[in-house]
């Protein structure tokens, strides 16, 4: 979709607003006309129109509200509803990520509430396809399978796992040919790593890692386990390797470093999830809009009634 072709799909708040309503409750097509649904309180069917001054929709008889923006970002908000949608549009096409200083040129208003959106769709994005263990992703990983980890920000000094300063640890697994998954923990230790592999990998998976040590077991409980020695300067040999991960994190580090400039420890999973969710997209970009504009439809709903 172009910035055109948005413009007129969703060119106010009614138009927005209506898209949601459709997508997760249908009942009815035209922006103008009301929607035709069975009243979840009076059990009767209803024509469901627009209230006035409120985002919700009203049964003509029992007067029972139906709030479509509940349990999305844009629940309990002051913000335009079709900014909201312009934000996430611009977090859709781009490729390096989207700075809140960026949204707040783009819409207008303060840095404050520009943070606020941005954040709030970083955490709707990490929701999209929830997994085992904080993941993003419902399925195992299966195939073969890279595993590494990586170290954002502050300063490190000493070997791996000792004197990193300031730095937080980001785990990642990628499926070649599919999905990357990742996750923040405390450190590389093999009782942190190891149940996480377990619990999101399928058993008889060919695994691929650097030498450290927490990843020494991984043959013996289950898994096809082959190495590759970074330490010395060894990064591929034959299949062995992890080097697509390695690019991962090198589009992560670059991206955070050209649009954002520094991500505190605090808030890096939310950007680690959008990366993934922007990496597992690649094959279809075309489609990253309107699967997050698609997937309102799957968040909680919880009608008020309002008299």
């Amino acid at each position: 979709m172009t910035f055109y072709e948005f413009r007129k799909r969703f060119p106010d708040d009614d138009a927005c607003l209506h898209h949601v309503m459709l997508m997760r409750c249908g009942g009815g097509t035209d922006p103008k006309s009301p929607f035709l649904l069975d009243c979840p309180k009076c059990r009767r069917a209803s024509k469901f129109h627009r209230s006035r001054g409120r985002p919700s929709y009203a049964c003509q008889w029992c007067g029972h509200h139906i709030h479509p923006l509940v349990g999305t970002p844009m629940e309990r908000t002051h913000t335009h509803l079709h900014k909201w949608f312009y934000a996430m549009f611009l977090f859709a096409m781009s490729r390096h990520g989207v700075a809140a200083k960026e949204l707040q040129r783009q819409l207008g208003g303060s840095y404050k509430t520009a943070w606020r959106m941005a954040h709030k769709i970083r955490a709707y994005l990490a929701e999209l396809e929830p997994g085992k263990d904080g993941f993003a992703g419902s399925l195992s990983l299966t195939g073969e399978i890279e595993i590494d980890e990586t170290y954002v920000g502050g300063k490190r000094r000493g070997p791996r796992g000792r004197g990193a300063f300031g730095k937080t640890i980001v785990f990642g697994m990628l499926e070649r040919g599919g999905a990357v998954r990742t996750r923040i923990v405390p450190n590389v230790r093999r009782h942190t790593l190891e149940p996480i592999i377990t619990d999101n990998v399928r058993q008889g998976s060919k695994v691929y890692t650097d030498e450290l040590g927490s990843y020494d077991r991984l043959g013996q409980v289950g898994y096809v386990h082959e190495t590759v020695e970074h330490g010395r300067w060894e990064f591929a040999r034959g299949d062995t390797h992890v080097n697509s991960l390695e690019g991962f994190w090198a589009r992560l580090k670059l991206s955070i470093r050209g649009t954002h400039v520094w991500v505190s420890g605090k808030h890096l999973r939310a950007y680690a999830h959008e990366f993934a969710w922007r990496y597992n997209h690649r094959h279809c970009p075309e489609q990253m809009f309107e699967e997050l504009v698609r997937k309102v439809q799957h968040t909680r709903l919880a009608p008020v009634s309002i008299p």
